[in-house]
C-alpha cells in the first residue's frame, strides 16, 4: 500500500505559503516544518492543530538552517551537527504535537538535507543518530546512502516519489529553489508508472528505476490542492492507498 505524504507548515510570521489545511484530506502524512528552513513556533502550533484535527500523521521535517535559500542549498556539515539539527528541530515539534494530544509519527528530512543524506554517508549517519535516539521511522529515499545506513542500522523507513519534480538520469530528484507548476493528469499518470511498474521518465527521455513506497506532493507546487487531490483519488481508485 502507498500514502500520501505533504511538506506543510512552511509559512513564517505575516508571510504566507501554501493552503495546508485544504491539502489535509488528501494526504495521509504531514511533514511539518521546524523553525529552521521555513516556520515559526505559532506557525507550528497551528498546523499540528489543523493536522491533529484532520487525523493525519505528522512527522517533522527539519532543514538546514537557511531561510533565505528555503533550506534548498547545500552546507557543509559534520555529523554531530546533523545529529543535533535534527534532534533540536524535531524536539521541538513533538512538543506541539505532545500538547495538542498527538504523537509523531515520523521524520523526512527537508530539500538539500535530504539530497545531502542521499550522497554523504556522514549526513545520513547523523539522521540516523537523531532518528534511533527519537525511537522515529523515516522517509527516505531508495538505492542510496540513506537506503543503506538505515537498513544497516535497523531503522524502519519507506521510500518516497516525488509527484512534481523532474527526475535525473541518476533516478534521483532534481532539487530546485522553485517549483513548477505540472498539470495533475500528468501527475497521477507519473505516479501510477512509478508504484506498478517501478520506473519514471527522466528530463532526458530515459526510464530510470524509483521506489514509490510514499508520494511526495509540494505544497508550494502551483495548483497544490489539485495535484494532491487527484493523486489521492487516483491511489484510492486503484486501490492502493493506505488508510491513515
Amino acid at each position: 500500500m502507498v500514502t500520501i505524504n505533504c511538506d506543510m507548515g512552511e509559512a513564517f510570521g505575516i508571510y504566507r505559503f501554501g493552503d495546508d489545511a485544504a491539502c489535509m484530506p488528501f494526504v495521509t502524512h504531514a511533514n511539518i516544518a521546524c523553525g529552521f528552513h521555513a516556520s515559526d513556533p505559532v506557525t507550528m502550533r497551528r498546523t499540528v492543530r489543523d493536522a491533529v484535527q484532520a487525523g493525519i500523521r505528522i512527522g517533522s521535517h527539519p532543514g538546514l538552517p537557511d531561510r533565505e535559500g528555503f533550506g534548498r542549498r547545500p552546507m557543509q556539515m559534520t555529523r554531530e551537527e546533523v545529529y543535533s539539527l535534527v534532534l533540536y528541530q524535531t524536539g521541538a515539534l513533538q512538543a506541539f504535537v505532545r500538547a495538542q494530544g498527538g504523537e509523531l509519527s515520523h521524520i523526512k528530512p527537508h530539500g538539500s538535507l535530504f539530497g545531502m543524506a542521499q550522497n554523504e554517508l556522514h549526513v545520513a549517519e547523523g539522521i540516523a543518530d537523531a532518528a534511533e535516539a527519537l525511537e522515529l521511522p523515516m522517509i527516505a529515499y531508495s538505492d542510496c546512502c540513506m537506503s543503506e545506513v538505515f537498513t544497516r542500522r535497523g531503522i524502519p523507513f519507506s521510500c518516497e516519489f516525488y509527484a512534481d519534480l523532474d527526475y535525473g538520469d541518476d533516478g534521483r530528484q532534481i532539487i530546485s529553489r522553485e517549483h513548477a507548476a505540472v498539470p495533475s493528469a500528468v501527475v497521477c499518470d507519473k505516479v501510477l508508472r512509478a508504484v506498478k511498474e517501478g520506473v519514471t521518465r527522466s528530463v532526458n527521455g530515459k526510464d530510470v528505476a524509483v521506489v514509490a513506497e510514499s508520494i511526495c506532493v509540494h505544497s508550494d507546487t502551483p495548483d497544490a490542492l489539485e495535484v494532491a487531490k487527484a493523486v489521492y483519488e487516483t491511489l484510492k481508485r486503484e486501490g492502493v492507498l493506505e488508510a491513515v
